[in-house]
């Protein structure tokens, strides 16, 4: 069975904006990864982070504060679909609250 084609995902699949590496970091990779090589620093910090349905892994510390230091939803290559349409998906949310 072949695979139905996504336009959203292919239309950024081979695209240099999707994807950095800063392996120059004093952090890289700053989750641990058994790829560094697909580990995406673009969203080197999380633009889901203030969103408790952020759709990645955290736990609340006694704070309140997320860690997140486990998560590597922002940070896998074939996420940045996922990142925006969620980013895309809030602020409708977010803009619908205003109306």
């Amino acid at each position: 069975m072949q695979q139905k084609k996504n336009p959203e995902f292919d239309s950024w699949q081979d695209k240099h904006y999707a994807f950095f590496q800063n392996k120059q970091c004093e952090y890289f990779p700053c989750h641990p990864t058994d790829c560094p090589g697909q580990f995406n620093c673009l969203f080197c910090f999380c633009p889901l982070y203030p969103y408790p349905e952020c759709g990645g892994v955290y736990t609340l510390i006694r704070s309140g504060i997320k860690d997140c230091s486990v998560c590597l939803l922002p940070h896998q290559r074939a996420h940045y679909t996922l990142v925006i349409s969620r980013l895309r998906a809030l602020q409708a949310r977010e803009e619908n609250k205003t109306k």
